[in-house]
């Protein structure tokens, strides 16, 4: 049976914002590591669009204590379950005059929005540790709110934390520590509410650019400072192919290592894992990917998670760009292609009929929407748009885009009837509406697609072929390589390796314990599908001490696939507990893992 879905509905969202939106949010929240709870209110003012007397708000574990009106009065709610991915629903009776509603409430220890840690967690192993992931649907488990990309709110925001703690939001930030650990925020731009951040730990701060900083704890902070020193001058490449950045500050936090991504857009202060801190910049392509969300993902978003891809494949795209205006061609390209081959690599696992760019998760988990679809079978869309139309009109084509939209939630559908409206018209001579709903709605890649190419691969080519020819892995030319030709090499070596051919590798180029931690993964995969067991203490180390879903997933698949049972569970157990919260539902699901053989 075909279920036709309603586009325009966000299934991952009991909210009725069609009738009742919210827009605006005052959070009071007091901060306890103790009992690792947020407590607090929120007032959450909406706006009446049709004569509606219940509020209907997404949460999740919330432990709510009552809900009054503005001036203090109880109103009557009820809270009930829909189900394990979404949540419950709060349904609050606002009768046909009330515009602001105040609810008192803790969050739980469930959060999966919200990750705790204890010192020992930590780089500075002296303080606990708080940070919140609320992409995609985790901010109702720490706020009671419309949590839907098509509900944009602005918040101001108080926040108590013991003293000598900082906090730290996705609003303004004041490098100046106060005296009685009570931090003030504003975000005056609306934001979608996955987009809702919040930070507290043992943290410093240090300038990279008039605009840009970086917050993070001590031992890190010169470090990261260094590495992410060319944040001003992407901001200036991003500006001239956008439009002025509207957000004032361009700040990073980075984080623990069990954050669970390379990095979150969150405005004015991304959130960015440790791991692309490699001493060489050779990973920061994530700093640009985050800013270029400023614009595509920030301003223009996505109205439901379907569309996510129009978030995340323009973004990809845009990130090339940065690279290549501050890095030079050679770097673009190089991961251009490594982008495609990621792309290639999921094509050949995922079901076909889910190889498009819209994803199709409406009655699923949304965290499946993030996939190789959504972000590089859409970049290589992009990429298309700006061949078939050269680069100067596509350039005028983004940036009118984006300044159409800006500071809204669109469709798929949405982006359909904008682009015949202006792409088909100006430029129907290069495009037409079927390539179009090719590229969109089609599965897999087009007949036409010609995939990226570099020529700064040809030296890995050469390396690969040697060597596979019994050449020594010591007599390999590898002085020039950049990660990306590490990882490029790694993915074209042959399914089936030797074990004496991986001892060779391992011992010309210390692969296992790899401070890259890029291509460190890229290894351990070779490593795990060839049973090199010499790899399995470092690759539990490893596993150990990065959250990263990027990392974590595919190497824990990988030892699933290889029939490594016994050290799976011993790993999974022994590095869960350092995991975010939503990682480990996730890799629980995935894995099958007993759960009650895990402390």
């Amino acid at each position: 049976m075909t279920i036709l879905w309603d586009v325009n509905q966000d299934y991952h969202s009991s909210a009725n914002t069609d009738s009742l939106c919210v827009h605006h949010l005052d959070i009071q929240l007091q901060v306890d590591f103790d009992s690792q709870q947020l407590t607090g209110k929120v007032s959450l003012s909406f706006t009446r669009k049709q004569a509606q007397s219940i509020l209907i708000l997404d949460c999740r574990d919330l432990l709510i204590d009552y809900i009054t009106d503005f001036e203090g009065q109880l109103l009557t709610y009820q809270c009930r379950e829909v189900n394990s991915i979404l949540g419950q629903q709060c349904l609050i009776e606002v009768g046909l005059i009330i515009t602001e509603v105040v609810i008192h409430y803790r969050t739980s220890s469930s959060a999966q929005g919200l990750q705790w840690l204890a010192p020992e967690q930590t780089l500075g192993k002296q303080y606990p540790y708080l940070f919140s992931q609320s992409q995609p649907i985790n901010a109702r488990s720490w706020l009671p709110l419309q949590d839907t990309p098509k509900a944009r709110i602005t918040f101001n925001a108080t926040v108590n934390v013991p003293k000598g703690f900082r906090a730290v939001m996705s609003a303004t930030n004041n490098p100046q520590m106060p005296d009685d650990g009570v931090f003030s925020f504003c975000m005056d731009k609306p934001i979608p509410t996955h987009l809702l951040a919040i930070a507290v730990g043992d943290l410093t701060f240090k300038a990279t650019g008039p605009r840009s900083g970086i917050y993070t704890e001590p031992a890190l902070l010169d470090a990261a400072a260094r590495e992410f020193e060319d944040t001003e001058a992407m901001i200036l490449v991003a500006e001239s192919l956008l439009g002025p950045y509207a957000w004032g500050r361009y700040d990073m936090i980075v984080l623990p290592p069990s954050f669970p991504f390379g990095g979150m857009e969150n405005p004015m202060l991304a959130f960015m894992t440790p791991t692309l801190i490699a001493g060489d910049k050779s990973l920061v392509s994530t700093v640009a990917h985050e800013l270029a969300h400023s614009w595509t993902g920030n301003l223009v978003s996505n109205a439901t998670w379907r569309d996510l891809w129009l978030n995340e494949g323009f973004t990809t795209y845009f990130t090339n760009r940065i690279v290549e205006a501050v890095y030079g061609k050679e770097q673009a390209e190089l991961e251009w292609v490594i982008e495609y081959g990621r792309l290639a690599e999921e094509m050949q696992s995922m079901p076909h009929v889910e190889q498009t760019l819209p994803a199709n998760v409406q009655n699923r988990d949304p965290n499946l929407a993030f996939n190789r679809f959504t972000y590089d079978k859409a970049s290589m869309f992009v990429h298309e748009l700006e061949s078939r139309l050269g680069r100067a009109a596509f350039d005028l084509f983004l940036r009118q885009y984006v300044e159409h939209f800006a500071f809204s939630a669109i469709t798929t559908e949405s982006f359909m009837e904008y682009a015949q409206q202006t792409l088909l018209v100006t430029h129907g001579d290069k495009l037409s509406l079927n390539e179009l709903n090719e590229w969109i709605y089609g599965q897999g890649l087009p007949d036409w697609f010609v995939a990226p190419t570099s020529n700064s691969f040809d030296k890995v080519n050469v390396a690969l072929a040697a060597f596979i020819g019994g050449v020594p892995a010591h007599s390999l030319a590898v002085t020039q390589w950049r990660v990306h030709h590490w990882q490029y090499f790694l993915s074209k070596l042959p399914l089936v390796v030797s074990q004496s051919m991986l001892l060779d590798l391992d011992e010309a180029f210390q692969l296992t314990g790899h401070q890259n931690a890029e291509i460190a993964c890229d290894w351990y995969r070779v490593a795990i599908r060839n049973h090199f067991d010499p790899v399995l203490p470092e690759l539990s180390m490893y596993l150990c001490k990065i959250g990263r879903g990027k990392f974590v997933r595919p190497l824990f698949t990988e030892l699933q696939v290889a029939g490594y049972q016994q050290e799976l569970v011993a790993i999974y157990n022994q590095a869960r507990p350092g995991y975010h919260p939503s990682l480990q539902v996730q890799l629980d699901a995935l894995l099958r893992v007993d759960i009650g053989s895990i402390g």
